[in-house]
């Protein structure tokens, strides 16, 4: 994951400029607001080699003058996250025990934005999914393959962040904008459907739900970025395993698939979140993209927004009656934006700050 480094931030303070918004509390390591004797503190008592320690602030693996200048650099209160002014405020930095790789926390932070939001008219919840870069495509399970649609493997860096849905959308939020639900599992004999994700949605569908509400869908290699969460596995981590893995067995521990979903979808959240704090990424419903389908590209993306035109708009993440092969984070669906409408396909938003 590209970030700045802090020799940026010892450069810019050398010519007279405060640190920027994206250094903001980089040395904040007790996330308490402040950098302060506190953090001196862990960062004296981590001297040394480390391996992905939250005080080696210029994640050179190890703990030494480097960090130590950085941290005494941006000494004092941290300032206050930048909020979009479509959000209130949840949560200004990213929970360690949510977001527990101290790589993606330094993101999120150098950002200079709120980590966790609410959109204001819908009370939608929304992470920041920090600028990076990752490899795009074909991750098989450890007994699998994957479609050739998944290849070839390339390169895609985003230039900014963005926010994304924390959740799927509910069943609740569809109905409070839309005025009705179309989703298949509501009613006495499905508990707690209000906050089961919505379903039964083609892709034209959600277009009056976005332009209702000023949110958009992901795009296809952001879906991926935002899933993959820093892992390069088939199935995505968690705050217990933040490697993520390639066996189908341990895929039922994070996702409501066939196997463990008693054939329908769940209320939102109920599995643990990847490394970026989002849910059900895998499973539960199938989430719609921006793009049409088309082939890879070889060389190298930079804020991809897909092909202009083609059959099928994409579809992503499986859901409840797949099994695992078919949801590994790099698997590829597509229907036609007025297609029919199918109890395993929903929406997740996003929302440039």
């Amino acid at each position: 994951m590209t970030r700045p480094k802090s020799l940026a931030i010892a450069v810019a303070l050398a010519a007279g400029f405060a640190p920027s918004a994206w250094a903001q509390c980089v040395g904040d390591l007790t996330h308490d607001g402040a950098v302060n004797g506190a953090d001196l503190g862990l960062l004296l008592s981590d001297w040394g080699g480390c391996t992905a320690c939250a005080a080696d602030l210029d994640r050179n693996g190890s703990v030494d003058g480097s960090d130590l200048g950085t941290l005494l650099g941006v000494w004092g209160a941290c300032p206050s996250p930048i909020v979009p002014a479509w959000a209130s405020l949840v949560e200004a930095q990213p929970d360690p025990s949510v977001i527990t790789d101290p790589a993606i926390r330094a993101a999120i932070v150098e950002s200079g934005m709120a980590w966790r939001v609410r959109h204001q008219p819908t009370q939608i919840e929304l992470l920041l999914i920090p600028a990076g870069t990752f490899q795009m495509g074909c991750t098989p399970m450890t007994n699998g393959w994957c479609w050739l649609e998944e290849s070839p493997v390339h390169q895609v860096t985003f230039s900014g962040p963005i926010y994304m849905g924390r959740y799927e959308v509910t069943q609740a939020q569809w109905t409070q904008v839309m005025g009705a639900n179309p989703s298949q599992f509501q009613g006495p004999s499905y508990p707690n459907s209000a906050l089961r994700p919505v379903e039964r949605l083609n892709w034209n569908d959600t277009l009056p739900f976005l332009a209702a509400t000023g949110m958009r869908l992901p795009t296809e290699s952001e879906w991926e970025y935002a899933s993959r969460a820093g892992t390069v596995t088939a199935f995505h981590g968690t705050p217990t395993n933040p490697a993520g893995g390639n066996n189908d067995a341990a895929l039922a521990a994070v996702a409501w698939i066939g196997m463990n979903s008693g054939m329908q979808t769940q209320p939102i959240g109920l599995k643990p979140a990847n490394g970026f704090g989002l849910h059900d990424m895998a499973g539960n419903v199938m989430e719609w993209a921006s793009d049409w389908l088309g082939p890879y590209p070889a060389t190298p993306q930079v804020d991809p927004a897909g092909p202009a035109s083609g059959w099928g708009r994409v579809f992503r993440g499986g859901c409840w009656h797949l099994y695992p092969d078919l949801c590994r984070v790099s698997v590829r669906f597509e229907d036609q934006p007025d297609g029919q409408r199918y109890s395993d396909t929903g929406m997740r938003v996003a929302r440039d700050p």
